[in-house]
């Protein structure tokens, strides 16, 4: 049944410019219909989108509570401009309490088990919550990111969430991203002009060097797949 309904939503949206596929999903499934930012580059050309299609879709963020405060300041930012809610999610209090009390602050540079550990109770779990009841998740997901990400569609089932996918941006490039930021004057993150390309935590996240992967800076410890959990479910 999900195959036959990602495979409806890429027929009839084939020839849609990306205003006009939010419009009609805004239509399509009323008040059901959500978008998660971490007020990267791609989140907020999303956020100038949905702003401009003047659509009742839901814009949300996780706060991991280790967030950079460039981070928030752009979140203020955002909220200044577009005049839009943002719903925030917070991980639940108790894990948090009981991840610190037993492992430290820093546990997540013990093994990928604790940063996985710790991306699951600072992100998964959030999110989980913000997504029930809701029938598409809006990402801001980019095929170039990671390989991991290359043989994505526009959209998706994503099993592991029990949800549809919409990934707008899968085939812009950084470059196209950047531009349309300049020239639509968005809130950006300052950390962008500071190497920053991916950013996270800020106790797991750094600048990239020149050359580097556009994943090189989070998680940098590691030689895993560069996920926290949050697009990696099961696909079906």
């Amino acid at each position: 049944m999900s195959a036959t309904i990602i495979q409806s939503l890429l027929d009839k949206t084939k020839d849609f410019s990306l205003e006009e596929t939010l419009v009609f999903l805004a239509n399509e499934y009323p008040e059901k219909v959500i978008f998660s930012t971490s007020f990267g580059q791609e989140d907020q050309v999303i956020t100038d989108f949905i702003a401009k299609s003047n659509t009742d879709i839901t814009i949300f963020t996780l706060d991991t509570g280790r967030l950079f405060q460039e981070t928030y300041d752009v979140f203020h930012k955002t909220l200044k401009k577009y005049k839009k809610p943002i719903e925030v999610y917070f991980p639940e209090a108790a894990a948090v309490e009981s991840l610190l009390q037993q492992k430290g602050p820093n546990s997540f540079y013990d093994s990928v088990e604790n940063r996985k550990e710790c991306c699951f109770i600072r992100k998964v779990v959030p999110l989980r919550k913000a997504l029930v009841g809701n029938s598409v998740w809006i990402t801001g997901l980019r095929a170039e990111q990671s390989e991991n990400r290359n043989d994505l569609q526009l959209f998706e089932y994503d099993g592991g969430f029990e949800i549809i996918k919409f990934n707008p941006l899968l085939k812009w490039t950084l470059e196209e991203v950047e531009a349309y930021l300049s020239e639509n004057n968005v809130p950006q993150n300052a950390l962008h002009k500071q190497g920053f390309v991916s950013i996270g935590c800020a106790p797991c996240t750094r600048a990239i060097f020149p050359g580097e992967d556009i994943r090189a800076g989070r998680w940098w410890w590691e030689s895993s797949h560069k996920e926290c959990g949050l697009h990696s479910a099961k696909k079906e």
